[in-house]
């Protein structure tokens, strides 16, 4: 095998062909790479996002509430005397709120910090099934054209349906995308 061919193997998305009842390996295969992939991008990760998720995922969690809630019951009862033997230190409950509110400060930016990383990582998987849809698309229309050729050497009137020379023509993602925007604007006004 020459180097070239190499170079496009190793570098192309594509893996082999299947084998007849490969399709449980390959589903199995699919699943092991993309949890790898995930815990790889995971790895991958810097300190400050990984703090930032470790807070995201506590504060989102129902320990968090109870916590808060112990916390903000025992503060309202010693400041309300309550309890005895504890005198009240936030009568007005001016020191809670200013608590609550940096803490409300802090967890809103871990949590958009949190949501950027994810919307990120969703952009990325949006755009690999944009392009798996594009080249099954390719595929899909290049395998139509072999069947109407087909057809056409067998004789079979169906071959010459004209709606099938429409489905032979490969779709340009950027038209549709102008389409898509050309409908919303007309949806606007």
């Amino acid at each position: 095998m020459t180097e070239q061919k190499r170079d496009h193997r190793r570098n192309s998305p594509s893996t082999g062909a299947l084998r007849p009842g490969d399709f449980a390996s390959v589903l199995e295969r699919n699943i092991h790479v993309l949890r790898n992939k995930r815990q790889e991008e995971a790895n991958q990760a810097g300190l400050q996002d990984r703090i930032a998720d470790t807070i995201t995922r506590f504060s989102g969690s129902m320990l968090f509430v109870y916590l808060h809630l112990a916390l903000v019951g025992a503060w309202t009862a010693i400041n309300v005397e309550l309890v005895p033997g504890i005198a009240p230190f936030d009568p007005s409950f001016v020191i809670l709120a200013t608590v609550a509110s940096v803490e409300a400060i802090f967890l809103s930016t871990f949590v958009l910090i949190s949501q950027n990383r994810a919307a990120a990582e969703a952009d990325r998987r949006a755009e690999l099934d944009l392009q798996t849809n594009l080249l099954s698309e390719h595929e899909i229309t290049r395998l139509l054209s072999l069947t109407i050729a087909i057809a056409e050497h067998l004789g079979i009137q169906d071959a010459s349906d004209p709606s099938l020379k429409e489905l032979q023509k490969h779709v340009a993602p950027e038209k549709v995308l102008d389409r898509l925007a050309e409908d919303e604007k007309e949806n606007e006004t």
